[in-house]
This record gives structure tokens, C-alpha cells and sequence, in this order.
């Protein structure tokens, strides 16, 4: 029983480290890799747990030695999970981040191919959940998934009474079929990407977002723009809501934080603005973390108050 449910098609296993100054050719001596249970739904919950929620449940598949590895970081987490075994290692990312630059370079894998039983499994799981008011898939996706992958979870979504948030590559969502979704959380470069433009500016923001909604692909497009917040966009709202200035150290997990900020005011009854207002907060507050760390609620509401004093 569980109101937020979560589905990852392609965790993984972070892994992060860091070296003094990133040379070729040279053994880089660097302190013991930190492993963290990753992927967009997976993410969502590890940072919807933080903000104090405990009604979601976490559906992902994995496999072999390292899915046993992530189920167990899952466990420490205390997140009601639902894995499918895929039989098939689950996939590791490597962020390293440069000491003497400041900079971080992610080396992400693609994920072995799934096949049909399994995803299968997945929507079946869904279809098990009781009380599920927002299903929020997240994420890559491997090869194998069918294109019909998203209508499908449109149309459980909607047989349960539940809205579907999804949050997911532009190319991805330039490959699957996506329709009648609640929510869509495209960042700027993927809303470009889907509207087949090289780059989007102003206006052109919220047109490519109106054009989304009038195709049926989902009622409410939330463009995440960075240091710039938000852009809310509706059949009957524009309106964007500024990040609070603050000093970034990683944007890993920042998308994640948003969509899970946006997902727990939903499911607590907040309307669509106050809900995007404090998804930016969450956003912003994973910001301030470094490596692959998500938001904390400490940080999420001295920001989201911030927020609420300067609001129009």
C-alpha cells in the first residue's frame, strides 16, 4: 500500500571517488570508491525518504552480483522495494571528480538488453499496488522495451486512479510513444531535443512545452532550466520560479530531487504551483551536495522558505 510508487528500467550502482589531479597514463592513486543505489525512480525515492516520506514503494529490476549489492544499499535505505530479477548484472556508473579542477567526469554504461518477461513483470507489479495515487517512472532505459513501453503505464495509471509523472532522456522520449501523462519533467536541452530544435530561448521555452500539451502527450510540462528554477507550464499557466542563489558543488541527483519535491506536494494535496515551488528548492538543495548525494530536507526547507518570503 504505498500512494508515490517508483519504476526504474535501468538502475544502477554509483560508484564515486576522487583523485588529487586526473592525468593520462599514470596509475591515479584515490580514496575507496562509495557505492550508492542509483537510476531516476530509485533516486526519486532515496529522496523522497530524506523529505520524510514513507508511503512509496521503489519497482526496478536487477540482477546477478551487483543487483544483490543494490538491493542491499535499497534495504539500508528503508525503502519498500519490489525488485524483478533480471539474472543479469545490474550496471555501474564511475563518477570521478578532479580535485585540482573541480570538476567531476561520469562514465555512465548503457545496461544490458531486457527482455519481455521482464518488463512485463514490471508493469505486473504496478498492477499489484494498492492505493497508488502517482507512479513516477524515472530514468534510462536499455535496449528491448517496446514502444508502446509508456502507453502501457499510461493506461495502469489510469485504471488505478493514479497520475503518471515521467522524467526521462529527450532521445528517449523521442523513441517511445508517450501519451496522456499527468506530469512530464524534460530539462531544457531534452525539451529542445524533442521539439527537434538545437536550442531553445525565451518564448520558444513555452511554446515547445504548449505544443506537448496539445499533442496529449501529458497535461503538465515542468522544464527544469538549472540555476534558472523551473519553467510551469499549462493549458492555463506560464510561470517560472527562480532557483535561490546558492553555491553548487554537483547537479547529480538535482533533477531527481525536483521531481521527487514535486511529486511528495502532490500527493499531499498542494496545488501544481506550490508543488513546483518546492520541487525547486529540492532541486537547488541537491545542489549544495557533493558526488551523487540527493537533497536534505534541512537544506530543502531554509530554501523553500527563502523562497515563499520573496515569492510575487
Amino acid at each position: 500500500m504505498s500512494s508515490i510508487v517508483t519504476i526504474t528500467f535501468n538502475p544502477c550502482i554509483d560508484k564515486s571517488s576522487a583523485v588529487e589531479a586526473l592525468l593520462p597514463d599514470k596509475k591515479l592513486r584515490c580514496a575507496a570508491f562509495k557505492n550508492e543505489a542509483g537510476g531516476g525512480g530509485i533516486n526519486v525515492a532515496k529522496a523522497l525518504k530524506r523529505l520524510g516520506s514513507n508511503d512509496l514503494s521503489a519497482i526496478y529490476l536487477a540482477g546477478g552480483y551487483t543487483g544483490i549489492i543494490l538491493n542491499s544499499l535499497l534495504q539500508k535505505e528503508g525503502i519498500r522495494s519490489k525488485v524483478i530479477d533480471t539474472g543479469v548484472d545490474t550496471r555501474e556508473n564511475i563518477m570521478i571528480t578532479d580535485k585540482a579542477t573541480n570538476l567531476q567526469y561520469r562514465f555512465i554504461t548503457p545496461g544490458d538488453p531486457i527482455r519481455e518477461f521482464h518488463w512485463q513483470q514490471c508493469l505486473m507489479a504496478v498492477e499489484d499496488m494498492t492505493d497508488c495515487k502517482y507512479l513516477v517512472v524515472s530514468g534510462s532505459m536499455q535496449a528491448g522495451y517496446p514502444a508502446s513501453i509508456f502507453e502501457q503505464a499510461a493506461a495502469i495509471a489510469k485504471q488505478k486512479g493514479a497520475k503518471l509523472i515521467i522524467d526521462i532522456p529527450g532521445e528517449t522520449l523521442k523513441t517511445y510513444a508517450v501519451r496522456d501523462a499527468y506530469l512530464l519533467k524534460p530539462n531544457l536541452n531534452e525539451l529542445s531535443v524533442l521539439s527537434g530544435k538545437e536550442e531553445l530561448h525565451g518564448s520558444q521555452i513555452a511554446d515547445a512545452a504548449k505544443e506537448i500539451i496539445s499533442k496529449n502527450i501529458s497535461e503538465v510540462v515542468v522544464v527544469s532550466m538549472g540555476a534558472a528554477g523551473a519553467l510551469l507550464v499549462t493549458k492555463d499557466i506560464i510561470e517560472q520560479f527562480m532557483a535561490p542563489p546558492v553555491k553548487r558543488k554537483s547537479t547529480v541527483g538535482a533533477g531527481d530531487s525536483m521531481v521527487a519535491g514535486i511529486t511528495m506536494y502532490l500527493s499531499a494535496n498542494k496545488n501544481i504551483k506550490e508543488a513546483v515551488r518546492f520541487g525547486v528548492a529540492c532541486g537547488t538543495a541537491a545542489t549544495m551536495n557533493e558526488g551523487t548525494q540527493l537533497c536534505n530536507l534541512t537544506d530543502v526547507e531554509k530554501l523553500y522558505n527563502l523562497m515563499n518570503k520573496y515569492r510575487n
